[in-house]
């Protein structure tokens, strides 16, 4: 095909590529934020962690840093998708209130700690891989706060009324 051609034809699809998925070419280029309060250090993080279509380095440090496992100091990567998912239930719940993390990323050592103390633990936490989050908004039922992560299909979803939390992880999609 000479180059006249493939210009031509170019021009063409280009319209096309653009409508198909309009809403997908602009969320790859929102500004995304979180805004994050952690229930056993008091601590309070709110920033812009994607920008420019890319996850912004320095912004995932601090959420790393931040979501550290509180009882041994061990810090680890946590998954940008995680943090995309937070992001999204933000956005479908409305919210602007900070998100309250009880569990961020757990070292195998609290892991085992806490599955010795609860039945609620798993052997292999996602938590211990940086891919896991047990959270809460306040001013909104955590009931509610569930069915809508369920609905949003990005990963595990379990609830738990009894300590009024959600739990969120980049796994496969399963709800409990």
């Amino acid at each position: 095909m000479n180059r006249r051609k493939f210009l031509t034809r170019a021009m063409a699809l280009a319209p096309l590529l653009l409508l198909s998925s309009p809403t997908a070419l602009l969320a790859r280029f929102e500004e995304r934020s979180l805004s994050l309060y952690h229930t056993h250090t008091s601590k309070k993080l709110s920033l812009v962690y994607f920008k420019n279509g890319r996850h912004i380095p320095s912004a995932l440090t601090k959420i790393n840093h931040f979501l550290k496992d509180f009882r041994t100091g061990e810090i680890h990567p946590i998954d940008p998708t995680l943090l995309d998912v937070l992001h999204d239930l933000r956005q479908a719940t409305g919210s602007k209130d900070f998100f309250e993390v009880i569990s961020g990323y757990r070292s195998p050592q609290t892991n085992t700690m806490l599955k010795g103390n609860s039945g609620g633990v798993a052997s292999h936490s996602l938590h211990m891989s940086g891919k896991a989050i047990d959270i809460r908004l306040p001013a909104f039922n955590t009931g509610r706060l569930h069915r809508i992560a369920m609905a949003l299909k990005q990963g595990g979803v379990g609830y738990y009324p009894q300590s009024d939390f959600i739990h969120l992880d980049t796994g496969r999609v399963r709800t409990w």
